[in-house]
């Protein structure tokens, strides 16, 4: 998973950042927006698109990549402004949030299936998060960082929707209790046309 990084160390890139996302399709919540940048060389073990790997091994990369890592950020855009701008949008403005906070600058970015504005030389890889280790970190840092708001504050403030089960997706019991109970704040509203008519949302 070293083949882009490699090709870029040796045109003397340094600063190799990995951007990627999560959360683009949930129902709920922030779309939240990671880059790291590993040294050049680094390689840690197990280190996989995020979405292959268990919620244990997960979190034990994460440690490992924080730990290791030449910089990392997190960035997240909440729902409010997806609803005001759309998920593509508020996704690339978490990417670019993410990329601005690096304490260390980056002087490349390779970018999951999109396109950061930012001044930067970027490569965009589809299915990035599988092809490159810097991109599956981030995606790693990104998934940890939303489920983590999910399982703790966000399930604290909304305990009757159960966030921390399906992390703000649209399962089964997740629509059942936006049925039961309605929409709340965190809730996309652009999100929800097939659960509720337009005139039914603009009573909530």
């Amino acid at each position: 998973m070293l083949q882009y990084e490699q090709s870029l160390w040796q045109e003397g890139f340094k600063s190799i950042a990995g951007v990627d996302e999560v959360g683009r399709g949930c129902l709920f919540g922030d779309v939240v927006a990671a880059a790291v940048i590993l040294p050049p060389g680094h390689i840690i073990e197990g280190v996989n698109d995020s979405k292959k790997l268990s919620e244990k091994k997960r979190d034990q990369l994460y440690d490992k990549i924080v730990q290791e890592c030449v910089a990392w950020s997190a960035a997240r855009v909440d729902a409010e402004t997806i609803d005001r701008i759309n998920i593509k949008q508020a996704s690339r403005l978490a990417m670019k949030l993410a990329v601005e906070s690096l304490q260390t600058p980056s002087d490349y970015m390779l970018v999951d299936a999109e396109k950061v504005d930012v001044p930067l030389p970027q490569l965009s890889i589809i299915k990035g998060d599988a092809a490159s280790q810097s991109i599956a970190a981030a995606s790693i840092v990104a998934k940890v960082t939303r489920d983590r708001l999910c399982a703790v504050e966000w399930e604290h403030r909304y305990p009757v929707y159960g966030i921390a089960v399906h992390k703000g997706y649209a399962t089964k019991l997740h629509r059942e209790r936006l049925l039961e109970h309605g929409p709340c704040p965190l809730h996309r509203r652009s999100f929800l046309g097939k659960l509720f008519p337009e005139e039914q949302l603009q009573l909530f």
